[in-house]
């Protein structure tokens, strides 16, 4: 087993309290390397001056703005999704800290464009919850791999029998193993 010391851990877990804009991140951030994610997101950001982006701002901007920033099509859309699912209550940020981790991946996959993925980022980085495995991201299962020393990427259950001894901690396994990428 090996040992995780939060201490030296190089991302901290901060909870986030602009919801709107932790799911457009994670969207924005959704299949492509981090690096093109940063440029898109800081390309995002600009979009909206000084002000903090928000569902109303966010369908103020025309698309061809929005689209400026780098977003796809289809990214284009599930933000747009995003924003209406806030501003008709469909999503109530109200209610994230009352759920359970279950409830709030079913209340997130209303928004087209959420699945499994999104909603681990958004428990971890935004709610902070600290039983999270997101095994169905890459640098997870590349973390598992070189920290484990397994000759090729290990599946799903794998990785979860791997990480039986973290139970209840997965979290901060997850910022361990994508800190030993970057190692």
């Amino acid at each position: 087993m090996i040992k995780i010391d939060k201490r030296k851990l190089k991302r901290k877990l901060i909870p986030s309290q602009i919801f709107f804009l932790s799911l457009a991140g994670s969207i924005i951030y959704q299949q492509i390397s981090t690096k093109a994610g940063d440029s898109i997101y800081k390309k995002f950001l600009k979009l909206f001056g000084r002000r903090k982006p928000t569902p109303e701002l966010f369908l103020e901007l025309s698309e061809k703005i929005l689209r400026s920033a780098g977003l796809s099509n289809q990214k284009f859309s599930y933000l747009k999704d995003l924003a209406k699912k806030f501003l008709d209550n469909t999503i109530d940020p109200r209610l994230f800290y009352k759920m359970s981790d279950k409830e709030v991946r079913g209340h997130l996959v209303q928004v087209k464009g959420i699945g499994p993925w999104t909603s681990d980022m958004f428990l971890i980085f935004a709610l902070n919850r600290p039983n999270i495995l997101p095994v169905g991201d890459l640098g997870i299962a590349k973390g598992f791999q070189k920290v484990f020393n397994l000759k090729v990427l290990p599946n799903e259950r794998k990785m979860r029998n791997l990480a039986k001894p973290y139970c209840g901690e997965y979290s901060y396994l997850a910022l361990y193993l994508w800190q030993s990428n970057d190692e």
